[in-house]
């Protein structure tokens, strides 16, 4: 709190002003940094899959905009949409389109938004590095796993010649839309699913809980698999057409199935009319392709993201 006890009326002028100006600093959305330079926030949440694309991106864009902050939350697609609809954040990360319910409210909330996708994810099935009996798994013996009702628990249910084994299981919260993929791909119908497994809107506490169990099984977003390939074991997929790995060429080609994805951002259109949310999407599909293939994910071809600068109104 300021006093201005014993000042002079050109001192008191002078902090007066002062907050005014900080005021509208506040207002507009600003505020001041050590060096005394304006800065600004871009709020992200959203999905943990689509994290390690927009965190290395904000970080790099950051490295160049010092002045800009950019939190990325990681509370799960249903999560971010939730906090999006009602205006919180400038860009949700989704690992799924966003449903109709979720688009009404944003509707009632005056909350226009843009689709934009930004990369292919394989969503992979994983076990501990331990295991030396499954490779691969069909979709229906992922079906009779993780279905509502299931009470598998031991691996050799799955299949006779898996040992006689403990089987326990490690996925995304309900939140995910990394669960909803799953769900609806591999047992028919969104939220039909099993509750009785460990459950984390965070892949790492997944991914900790897999490598160190020997009986585990679970599933999250490649990139979290490919970042942790030395402790962890990917297993392939039959959909009835031959067993097939995620894997870069896989993914982007779609033969991964039914498990290959796109993965999302959205975009709140009123943030677009500042300049410095304006800066950061314009950086991220100029300069996302590397960063999305070094955290593990298949980026789009040059043409989609100059597409994508195109319905962001940003070319």
């Amino acid at each position: 709190m300021f006093s201005v006890i014993n000042k002079r009326p050109s001192k008191v002028l002078a902090v007066l002003t002062m907050m005014a100006v900080l005021a509208l600093a506040v207002a507009c959305g600003g505020e001041s940094s050590d060096d005394g330079s304006s800065s600004s926030e871009i709020v992200v949440d959203g999905s943990s899959t689509v994290f390690p694309i927009t965190q290395a991106v904000a970080e790099e864009f950051r490295a160049e905009n010092s002045n800009v902050q950019i939190p990325v939350g990681i509370s799960g697609t249903g999560g971010g949409f939730k906090r999006f609809v009602v205006g919180d954040t400038d860009i949700s990360n989704a690992s799924r389109p966003i449903k109709d319910s979720e688009a009404e409210e944003a509707a009632a909330n005056d909350i226009e938004f843009i689709e934009v996708r930004v990369a292919w994810d394989g969503l992979s099935v994983i076990t501990s590095k331990s295991n030396d009996f499954a490779d691969c798994l069909t979709t229906e013996e992922l079906k009779s796993i993780w279905d509502a009702g299931s009470t598998l628990n031991n691996w050799n249910q799955v299949r006779d010649s898996f040992p006689d084994k403990p089987l326990r299981l490690y996925g995304p919260d309900t939140d995910s839309g990394t669960f909803d993929y799953f769900t609806e791909a591999i047992n028919g119908e969104e939220d039909q699913s099993r509750s009785d497994y460990t459950a984390s809107a965070d892949d790492n506490t997944l991914v900790q809980g897999i490598a160190g169990d020997g009986g585990s099984l679970g599933y999250f977003g490649y990139a979290y698999y490919a970042e942790n390939a030395d402790k962890l074991k990917v297993l392939g997929v039959d959909p009835g057409t031959g067993c097939v790995s995620p894997d870069s060429v896989t993914i982007n080609d779609g033969s991964y199935a039914p498990l290959s994805r796109p993965i999302y951002i959205y975009v709140n259109k009123a943030s677009l009319e500042r300049q410095e949310v304006r800066d950061f999407l314009t950086f991220f599909m100029n300069e996302s392709a590397p960063l999305t293939e070094e955290v593990g994910y298949v980026a789009l071809s040059d043409a989609d993201y100059q597409a994508n600068l195109e319905l962001l109104g940003l070319n």
